[in-house]
């Protein structure tokens, strides 16, 4: 390496609206010194999951880097902490289709000139608005192109926000390079539905060159960016389907910007117009209106066995908060790994209770989270039922059985909380997490009555279909909910991460 090199910062992301499903990636690459943006890559991916797309992203940038000077240091940025942590070798790579995605980025630059730091999603806007833009284009039947990036508004919306007007890393217009796939405003070139994009071979990039402010490159509508929670409507599907797809041949279109303001079109400069189109987002084609916003996605997670699981014991809040079992706490690690290895969980909340918080500690040393503690999230109170059987419940208190199953206002025997008065709370505890974590993913870590009641409210259905869901120990289910009050089942019981 020469005493000339350079020193770049890379932050890409990537994603897919379900897992697998539509994806696309979006990397920038900065001068370290002064945070201006030297190049923006976008593609629209076609039917890959989450981990590919942000594999594919970080190698875009890095080859986008490798190509301004192949001698430079590079340090990456990214809100993947499964990208992060495995290509700093503090995590295994076992997907086999995640190995070749890794060892292809490794090559780009010699051992020891890149580094890799995990980021907060929102200080990761930039690369997640081009990754959705790529993904808005893709779904219009076109590919990226340079002309529809609206990406540098998260950069001055930041800067305007800083107290000394600058962030550190934050981006200057100016400047740059744009680099998007060859047939932009075109179709894409990709597998259909269901598969991963095909090995298509390397393409020789064609140039062309812009000066002046205002200056666009041809083809493709402006894209409305979706945000992030919006790109991954299938999160908490991402638990149970396995990432993979094959490296496709670089096809890129490179425009060489002089001239301040050559960044965007006048139209998207204004940011009360950008956060507007950072909210279109349509949770599956031809369903609703494109204005819904970003859902936030709960991914619910039933607490692994207690010593009364097993004995299929009543045990809610008013018991003994039984810790978990041995089987219990493998249980929660083999969850903890799974949800790893897709990347996507953004946040943790948890039920007070041991179990809960014992099941969500385990998750969160493993994905570097903190855990909230919400009261909302307890299991229903069984008053006097507690620590009995069904059978033994029915042999003592008939007649208060018998009115629990036939109403969701009785209440068990001893003044517990009846199924009506534990909705009330749910629907409370729902509309609060919707509004702190709205366009995020969150791990809400509870019990069977809670998880079900999420699940009976977003489905519309009435009460005694709570009697009607079976709900394993250390299952995933998910929802997401939108902006205009809407939500949508997505994984219910799943368990493949126990076999």
């Amino acid at each position: 390496m020469t005493g000339s090199a350079r020193e770049f910062v890379v932050e890409a992301d990537g994603g897919s609206r379900g897992n697998p499903g539509p994806a696309g990636y979006g990397a920038v690459v900065l001068d370290a010194a002064t945070g201006e943006t030297l190049v923006e890559a976008a593609e629209y991916l076609g039917v890959v999951t989450n981990n590919v797309a942000e594999y594919r992203g970080l190698l875009a940038g890095l080859r986008a880097a490798g190509e301004l000077d192949p001698d430079a240091t590079v340090h990456v940025r990214m809100d993947s902490k499964l990208v992060v942590e495995q290509m700093s070798g503090r995590w295994k790579i076992k997907h086999p289709d995640m190995k070749p995605l890794a060892a292809e980025a490794a090559r780009v630059f010699p051992p020891g000139r890149v580094t890799y730091e995990w980021i907060p999603r929102a200080d990761n806007k930039h690369a997640d608005r081009l990754a959705n833009e790529a993904m808005d284009a893709g779904a219009r039947g076109e590919q990226w192109s340079p002309s529809t990036s609206t990406a540098e508004l998260d950069a001055r919306a930041a800067d305007r926000a800083a107290p000394d007007g600058r962030t550190a890393g934050s981006r200057r217009s100016g400047d740059r390079a744009t680099v998007a796939p060859a047939g932009a405003g075109e179709a894409p070139d990709v597998a259909a539905a269901g598969g991963d994009v095909p090995p298509t071979g390397e393409h020789l990039p064609r140039t062309t060159t812009r000066t002046g402010a205002g200056s666009a490159v041809s083809g493709g509508a402006a894209a409305g960016g979706a945000s992030r929670g919006g790109r991954r409507e299938g999160d908490g599907g991402e638990a149970a389907v396995s990432g993979g797809g094959a490296i496709a041949g670089e096809r890129v279109l490179r425009a060489a910007r002089t001239g301040a303001g050559s960044a965007v079109s006048g139209a998207a400069e204004a940011p009360a117009a950008a956060d507007v189109r950072a909210a279109k987002v349509v949770a599956s084609p031809g369903w609703g209106p494109p204005d819904m916003g970003s859902p936030a996605t709960f991914v619910l997670l039933r607490h692994g066995e207690t010593p009364l699981t097993p004995q299929k014991r009543f045990s809610g809040s008013g018991g003994s908060d039984p810790s978990l079992s041995p089987v219990g706490r493998e249980q929660a690690e083999r969850v903890a790994e799974s949800l790893a290895r897709r990347g996507t969980i953004e946040a943790i909340v948890a039920s007070p209770l041991a179990r809960t918080r014992e099941t969500a500690g385990i998750v969160a040393a493993r994905l570097g989270l903190a855990v909230t503690v919400e009261e909302g999230l307890r299991e229903t109170d069984f008053g006097a039922w507690e620590g009995l059987t069904f059978g033994e419940v029915r042999d003592r208190h008939p007649a208060d059985l018998d009115a629990w199953l036939a109403s969701p206002d009785a209440e068990p025997t001893g003044g517990g909380e009846s199924f009506a008065a534990t909705a009330t709370r749910i629907a409370a505890t729902r509309d609060k997490l919707v509004a702190a974590y709205a366009g995020r993913t969150v791990l809400l870590v509870s019990h069977v009555t809670p998880i079900k009641t999420f699940l009976r409210l977003a489905l519309g259905a009435p009460p005694e279909s709570l009697f009607r869901m079976e709900l394993s120990a250390a299952s995933l289910s998910a929802v997401a909910y939108y902006a205009d009050g809407g939500a949508s089942v997505r994984l219910f019981n799943e368990t493949s991460h126990l076999r």
